[in-house]
């Protein structure tokens, strides 16, 4: 979707803010002077925290944790109150699992399995310093969306990138998301964006294509996209999807 989102920013902005940080993609492509990222995923959150305060430390720590099938899954089962540990331990299991899949089951326990990336190293120092540098100067709190938003301005940039939670139709959403993120939650995130773009900010939002989803946005210009899908296990759920950015009138 990067490219995408690129090609319809706006030339300038105030601000930038993210309050559904996941990979970053955005951010780390534009590096901000001035950012504000959230998520609502502490684990997350943490990871991204200690990646920019202690870098060495993650490194140090991630440079122990070898990459085969055993010590995946006894990494996986460590759940640890170290912050640096569980910084290391989130990048381990997202590099060697399954197609790169973060996903916790309803205990919030990741589940996704190994992924036999071999000889993938997991540690990549130079990957993280680089990231470190980056989200030097960011504010990263573990908030809801709209309490992250609470000081945007007008000229200010805003991406949002929820989880999608409609299962209908050709867009390849599973249902499980409904749970992580519910249709009333779009519903309030509509309607904080819409404020948002009405205060003058320019807003941007990338969503599962589907008539209930465009409804929420008719004051918004539409861009669809059609892309392959590779998450899914089978090759038989693999196949073209439909997503949406919606973005401010007039920036």
């Amino acid at each position: 979707m990067l490219k995408h989102i690129l090609a319809i920013l706006p030339k300038s902005f105030g601000s930038y803010y993210e309050p559904f940080l996941g990979s970053g993609a955005l951010f780390f492509a534009l590096k901000p002077e001035i950012s504000f990222l959230a998520d609502n995923n502490s684990e997350l959150i943490n990871c991204y925290i200690q990646v920019r305060d202690n870098p060495e430390k993650v490194i140090s720590v991630l440079n122990d944790l070898k990459n085969t099938k055993v010590d995946y899954y006894k990494i996986r089962e460590n759940i640890s109150t170290n912050k640096i540990f569980m910084a290391a331990r989130l990048i381990y299991l997202t590099t060697l699992s399954f197609n790169g899949i973060y996903r916790t089951n309803l205990k919030g326990k990741f589940n996704v399995p190994y992924g036999h990336k071999l000889p993938l190293n997991p540690c990549d120092p130079s990957r993280i310093r680089k990231a470190s540098a980056a989200l030097s100067l960011a504010k990263i709190n573990c908030q809801d969306f709209d309490k992250s938003l609470s000081n945007a301005k007008e000229g200010d940039l805003i991406y949002f990138d929820p989880p999608y939670t409609v299962a209908q139709g050709n867009n390849g959403f599973l249902k499980y998301n409904e749970v992580i993120f519910s249709w009333v939650d779009q519903l309030r995130l509509a309607t904080v964006a819409n404020k948002l773009s009405n205060r003058g900010c320019k807003v941007i939002v990338s969503n599962a294509y589907h008539s209930s989803i465009c409804n929420l946005y008719k004051e918004f210009n539409m861009l669809v996209i059609e892309r392959a899908s590779v998450i899914a296990a089978s090759k038989s759920y693999r196949r073209q999807i439909n997503e949406v950015l919606f973005y401010s009138r007039g920036y």
